[in-house]
Formats: C-alpha cells, structure tokens, sequence
C-alpha cells in the first residue's frame, strides 16, 4: 500500500541521534537504527535547539527544575541562566516552519528534547517524584498534536517501531491528498483503505469515525478533514495487540473463503492461530495471506493500507 507514497517522507529527528557533535559534552548519540534502517526510507531534517539558540559545544548542561507540570529550564552551574523561555519561542517556531515533516524523533530524557519522563530537579537537588517534558518538545508536540512523535530510546521497542511507522507513512498519506485538494471523496476512500489498519490499532474508533463521515452529508471537506484526520491519528497511536491483529487477519481471509481448497483454509487458519499464540511474528501470516491474494486478487483488499503499511525491507513486522 505504502507504493503510492512515491516522494520518500521527511522527518525531523534530533540532530545528536544522526552523529552531529551537538550534545552539551561535544558529543553525540548516534542512533544505528535512524542513520542506517530509517535513512534508507526517509529524509532527516536534524534540529538541535539548544545549539539553535545559542548555547556553545561543548556548554554548561541545562536541567529542568521547579514544577514537573510547568519546569524551567536552567544551567546546572549558573542557576540564574533560565533558557525556558527562548526554546519555548524555538519549538513553537520549529512547528510552524516545518510543514513538510511526517513525523519526529526526539532525544530521550532531554531537558529540551525528551517527550516524556524527564527528570525536574527540586530544590533539595533531587528529582522530583512526577517527570516533566522537554520545554522545546513540548511546545513543538503542543503546536502540532496530530504529528507523529516518538523517542529513539522507545524505538527499540519493535511494537512501538512499527507503530510510529505506520502513522508517518498514514500522515504522509494524509498530506498529498491535502495537496491534490481536500474532497468529501477523497476523505472517504481514505478512510476507507485505513479500514483494517484501524480496526487492529482501535476497532471502536474505526467505527466512530466510519459514523462522522457517513453524516459528512454536505458538510465542506475542508471543515470535516482536519477534524477526521486529527481523531484518525489519536486512533492509529493505540498500538495493536496480537489479538486485534488476529481478528483482521480473520476477517482478511474471509475474502479468500470461497477461493481456496479445505487443505488451504485449513493452514491459514492454523497459521492464523499460530500468530495468536505467540508462535509466530506477525509477518508470517500476512506474506501467506498475500500469496493468495496475488493469485485470487481482491481490488478492495489490494487498496488496504493495512496489507503493507511502510515498506517491506524495514521488516516491521518479523518482530511483532
């Protein structure tokens, strides 16, 4: 499905995790992942706002302090060096210039960067028991709710991998329709072929979201898109579970019921039982499913973003 997705979609990322000498040390935290999976797929558009607005490399580090629900951020040395405000400024301004970006991978436990559970010191000089977000990702995530985030260090997790994949590859998606011209049509085959995708990430929303369009009535898309587009990718965050992937990979097989001989029925659905088990990777199923779907072709599964939801060589899903 991702093969309409010619133009390779950008990301913005962290720029320590690509190499760059930017960390407060001189340093930096290369991620493997990012600089050799990823880079085959995606352009990397690397930020480093402490750098961005003007702390030097090497520098004093910074660290969150104060209240974890509003911290500031300060030098560990010089107390009085308060940057909160200027990577606020930065982050907000970062999301309203990136416009080209499908998603973002921050650095994780960053003062500036980290999404989640980064340490607020307290005044006794210990973290405070409730963690904090970075100040600059929390205004550029604020500012763009819809975008999909993650941190490197929670890209290890191949569940976690896969699903901010699927969510780049469904936003990018979303943004070459924007660009050809919003229509009550258009919304509607998209959701459409997110159909089995989102019932395996949240079934209960597929069926929400089936019901605002099917009211869509008159309304103009450009009113009825943003709104349908933001809940779609608050549903796609909901990671899937070996069950909802078994009850799609059911009702995928179904379309092939009146195809098939008893004996090949019988090995998709031992298959099929095989993945809910934990037996098999999620892989194994889905490349039986597509041999017979290549030789009994079904045009409705064969727009489903679902049979091949980024591309195949990242091997998302031999680990899930």
């Amino acid at each position: 499905m991702h093969n309409d997705q010619t133009t390779r979609p950008k990301i913005a990322i962290s720029a320590c995790l690509l190499g760059h000498e930017v960390r407060y040390n001189g340093g930096h935290k290369a991620s493997t992942l990012c600089r050799v999976a990823l880079a085959r797929h995606f352009d990397f558009a690397p930020i480093c706002p402490e750098v961005a607005i003007g702390l030097g490399t090497p520098r004093e580090p910074i660290r969150l302090v104060g209240d974890p629900a509003a911290p500031r951020a300060v030098g560990t040395v010089d107390r009085e060096r308060d940057v909160t405000q200027a990577l606020a400024d930065y982050g907000q301004a970062m999301a309203s210039s990136h416009n080209d970006i499908a998603g973002y991978i921050f650095m994780q436990q960053s003062p500036s960067c980290g999404v989640e559970r980064v340490k607020v010191y307290q005044a006794n000089g210990m973290p405070a028991e409730k963690s904090g977000r970075g100040i600059y990702a929390n205004a550029f995530c604020s500012a763009r709710p819809d975008l999909p985030v993650e941190e490197d260090g929670r890209l290890n997790d191949p569940v976690l991998r896969e699903n901010f994949i699927t969510r780049v590859y469904a936003y990018a998606r979303w943004q070459t329709l924007l660009k050809a011209g919003l229509t009550r049509h258009a919304i509607i085959s998209f959701h459409a072929s997110y159909k089995y995708q989102l019932m395996a990430n949240h079934p209960q929303q597929y069926r929400e979201l089936g019901r605002m369009l099917g009211n869509m009535g008159k309304q103009d898309a450009n009113l009825i898109g943003p709104q349908y587009f933001s809940q779609l990718m608050q549903a796609l965050k909901k990671t899937a579970t070996r069950r909802t992937h078994t009850n799609v990979l059911k009702h995928l097989s179904g379309y092939l019921r009146p195809a098939l001989s008893a004996d090949e029925r019988s090995e998709i659905h031992q298959v099929i039982h095989q993945y809910r088990e934990g037996i098999v990777p999620l892989v194994v199923p889905m490349t039986l499913l597509k041999h017979h779907f290549r030789r009994n072709p079904q045009p409705y599964i064969a727009l489903q973003a679902y049979m091949q939801p980024h591309p195949e060589d990242l091997s998302l899903r031999n680990a899930i």
